[in-house]
């Protein structure tokens, strides 16, 4: 894994100390090398971790004729076969990496190139032959890859940063980008949280293209997407058959990423999706798998004696930890990691589990992705249940009967928000369940700020709350059933932003390269033609995927309640985060700023001490902004 960082400028020659500090400032995500490369209007720069060919896989990487070059963040699965291939069709290589082999893709296919990689990647090429950069991004976002463009200059990296620690580009807050924060917990692609500064889309690619002589001054870009999940359910194909199916792909998945000329293991977490990646991975090594688990004191919390069991069951050399609570001493190091607000506060485990992982390993193997691809998520079966329910009822009678009377009620009186409630279309009903609240978003903002927001939302298509971020991707497939939209939904929005955005940054600021195979888009293609009734069954989640487990792990695998990658906030907030978020938040550095209604925080953090509400998430939002203000505003 690596961070790579290139700059085309039409006006001035990229320099080298630019392009240097660029890979400096994210020496964490390649400690093992460092290159650039400058030709004319060009410069890319490299930061690598070695991962494969340890010996002659650096970059920037040329092909034969030094016309093409390449930096390139990732793996590729099937570069050996992809190889063979190219070979055969009279492509000659100097390396064993998969770097190469992508370089001659290029040649051999063009823009098609992306088509044929199975892995996961974030790339810029540039083809001196045409004028141009072609920079691509993985099917599901697992690798990140962020661009500036001004029309005379065009600035990318893997991590906002690179980009801004060139000091000619200014550092404007996009306040539209600060509400979506505070809706979602993360920013949505392909905004960021600055101005001018984008995120290229998962599954699409780029091309940067110096213009005509008469237009010389300006460069041009075009964005096209090359690859989606296209749900086609085949209700022909049996139980039974489907279960076969999905062993053998998941088996498939597994063993193509155990490629890597570095120690290898797996995170384990003993929930169903990490601890089938150890089984499989068990079938396949000839030696034991080196498994990380990580606990809480809090044992509410801690999921350490379901990973034992499977550790113990396949015979791993494990590995654990409980975390004690220093959130504090952690928030400024996350926020300068992340470049952008991110709220997810799982964010510390998987910190710490990345570090415990890479004082043994450089590789690991993850479970992320099998919620959203077989339908895990506890509210999964709830929005179904509610969509099951409210189709009985029609929807003008639950406006008119149940909306009329919840209008009558006066804010605050019990049974006012459920009969709006039943109100609620499906999709409604579901982006209630992982957006804050209108009333929520209102309160929190400044007046003045609100209404900048509000207009900044409305001259860019996206009234309201933005809800259209969600709902573009909810109608995508307007004949679907409902679990299908939401699982797309979620797949294009919470993996993308949150999960593997977690991921990434968590395990690169360890160093440590992250591999899911639950994400292989191969397997994803298969899932999506598994008819929903196989993904929840009788009210049980994953129902087609346990059943592909059951003769590897256990029933109290199989069978226990999702419990997801959380943190005791609460129980944190409650010893000493309470009193550090007044300080931050009600201190005059932070009301100075003119965000928020203070009034609104100061009680935020009053009810939560006074136990009216468990406000912890709330309160670590915010905390985590005023840190990344810090990091990135004030400095």
């Amino acid at each position: 894994m690596c961070g790579i960082a290139g700059i085309l400028d039409i006006k001035r020659k990229p320099e080298n100390h630019v392009l240097l500090g660029m890979t400096g400032i994210m020496r964490h995500r390649g400690p093992d090398g460092e290159g650039i490369y400058i030709d004319g209007p060009v410069g890319l720069g490299h930061r690598r971790l070695s991962i494969i060919d340890l010996n002659t896989g650096a970059q920037p990487m040329s092909n034969e004729d030094c016309s093409i070059w390449i930096t390139y963040n990732g793996e590729v699965y099937n570069f050996m076969e992809l190889r063979h291939d190219l070979e055969n069709k009279g492509h000659k290589f100097r390396t064993k990496s998969d770097t190469e082999t992508i370089i001659h893709a290029y040649e051999q296919y063009g823009e098609d190139c992306v088509k044929k990689l199975r892995g996961m990647f974030a790339f810029c090429i540039w083809d001196a032959k045409k004028k141009s950069l072609f920079l691509a991004r993985d099917r599901l976002g697992k690798k990140p890859l962020y661009y500036f463009y001004d029309k005379s200059r065009f600035v990318f990296a893997s991590e906002i940063k690179a980009i801004i620690s060139d000091r000619r580009i200014k550092r404007e807050l996009d306040l539209s980008a600060v509400s979506d924060y505070f809706t979602y917990q993360y920013i949505p692609f392909p905004k960021t949280i600055f101005k001018n500064i984008y995120k290229l889309p998962p599954g699409h690619f780029m091309t940067v293209q110096q213009q005509s002589p008469e237009q010389a001054e300006e460069v041009s870009i075009n964005i096209r997407q090359y690859w989606d999940i296209e749900y086609n359910p085949d209700y022909s194909v049996s139980e039974h058959d489907w279960v076969d199916g999905l062993r053998e792909k998941l088996l498939d998945a597994v063993k193509v990423r155990l490629i890597s000329d570095v120690p290898l293991g797996a995170f384990l977490s003993g929930g169903l999706d990490s601890s089938s990646i150890v089984a499989f991975m068990s079938r396949v090594m000839n030696q034991p798998v080196k498994t990380f688990s990580i606990g809480f004191e809090e044992a509410d919390f801690s999921e350490l004696e379901y990973a034992r069991k499977i550790a113990k069951q396949y015979g791993t050399e494990h590995h654990e930890m409980i975390i004690k609570p220093d959130a504090i001493g952690l928030l400024p190091k996350l926020a300068w990691e992340f470049d952008e607000p991110f709220a997810d506060s799982s964010v510390i485990p998987t910190y710490y589990v990345s570090k415990m992982a890479r004082e043994n390993v450089t590789v690991v193997l993850s479970g992320d992705g099998g919620d959203e691809t077989f339908a895990g998520y506890n509210r999964y079966a709830s929005a179904c249940r509610f969509n099951n329910q409210m189709s009985l009822i029609p929807s003008l009678f639950r406006h008119i009967v149940f909306g009329g009377i919840s209008s009558l009620m006066p804010y605050g009186m019990r049974g006012k928000g459920f009969l709006r409630h039943l109100t609620l279309t499906p999709f409604e009903y579901y982006k209630g369940m992982i957006t804050q609240d209108d009333h929520y978003f209102e309160e929190l903002f400044d007046k003045d700020v609100m209404k900048i927001i509000s207009q900044s939302k409305s001259d860019n298509g996206f009234p309201g709350n933005n809800n259209d971020v969600l709902e573009q991707f909810y109608n995508r497939y307007p004949d679907a059933d409902y679990l299908t939209k939401i699982q797309y939904l979620d797949t294009k929005t919470y993996l993308a932003e949150d999960i593997l955005t977690k991921v990434d940054r968590a395990s690169m600021l360890c160093s440590l390269e992250t591999r899911a195979p639950l994400l292989d888009h191969e397997l994803l293609e298969f899932a999506a033609r598994i008819p929903s009734e196989y993904k929840i069954k009788n009210g049980c989640k994953k129902y087609i995927f346990k059943k592909a487990m059951s003769d590897f792990l256990p029933p109290e695998i199989l069978n226990r309640n999702k419990m997801g990658f959380c943190t005791p906030l609460i129980h944190w907030f409650k010893k000493d985060l309470t009193g550090y978020a007044e300080d931050m938040l009600l201190g005059e550095r932070c009301r100075n700023r003119g965000f928020f209604n203070v009034k609104f925080i100061e009680s935020l953090i009053s009810n939560h001490r006074l136990k009216y509400r468990n406000l912890s998430s709330h309160i670590w939002q915010l905390l985590f902004f005023e840190h990344w203000c810090r990091n990135w505003l004030d400095s």
